[in-house]
């Protein structure tokens, strides 16, 4: 026996028509939320007008895009590409915002109260000072011993004024001149050393007052 027709329609038919149906609004759907499938790009010009196309001039290209669909909600969006200097500084931010990271887990995980930063700080500033008073020590020794070589070259030519004085020994002259170059090389160390010694102490104290923060102390 035959389907009891529903409105003249069998039940088989109506449930084609509704699919039909189902699939018609829902192309009418998706191609109004797609602008019919168009796109359209928005951009500024050099004027400050705003325009709109179905491309970008390729002299815009690199500006900020905005992509609309022809009910005219944005789709999508095209930051501005960076200059290289640009770039540059948005990584060197990264990299400083990254160790900045790393150097607040490290004092947290390192130290558990203000004094033992301090007891740290201390001991490394006495351990430099030690080594400053050490090539003071050591540059007034060769100091010293400079003094005496130029006194005793006095008595050689070129430096005595006695046309029968006898030229300088290739002693002397090799111990003025590695004299010379070891004073120096101290003085270098010392300077270095005096430098190293006033960064640590900045770098402590900064260490302090971060930790400081970071626990909320006062």
């Amino acid at each position: 026996m035959a389907a009891a027709p529903v409105g003249g329609t069998p039940l088989k038919n109506l449930a084609w028509v509704l699919c039909a149906v189902l699939a018609l609004a829902t192309s009418a759907a998706s191609a109004a939320s797609n602008g019919n499938g168009r796109k359209l790009y928005k951009w500024v010009d050099v004027q400050g007008i705003t325009h709109y196309g179905d491309s970008i001039p390729p002299e815009y290209a690199a500006q900020e895009q905005h992509v609309i669909n022809s009910l005219g909600i944005e789709t999508e969006h095209v930051d501005a590409q960076k200059s290289a200097e640009q770039a540059a500084a948005e990584e060197q931010k990264r990299i400083d915002a990254e160790q900045s990271a790393s150097r607040d887990k490290n004092l947290l995980n390192t130290y558990g109260a203000v004094s033992e930063i301090e007891r740290l700080r201390d001991q490394r500033l006495a351990l430099l000072m030690d080594q400053v008073k050490v090539t003071g020590q050591f540059l007034e020794v060769l100091n010293g011993r400079l003094k005496k070589l130029r006194v005793a070259s006095m008595r050689f030519r070129p430096y005595s004024s006695d046309p029968k004085a006898p030229p300088m020994s290739d002693q002397i002259a090799e111990d003025l001149v590695r004299v010379g170059i070891d004073i120096h090389t101290q003085e270098q160390n010392l300077r270095e050393k005096r430098s190293e010694e006033s960064a640590m102490s900045k770098q402590f104290e900064s260490d302090i007052a971060r930790f400081k923060q970071l626990k909320g102390i006062h």
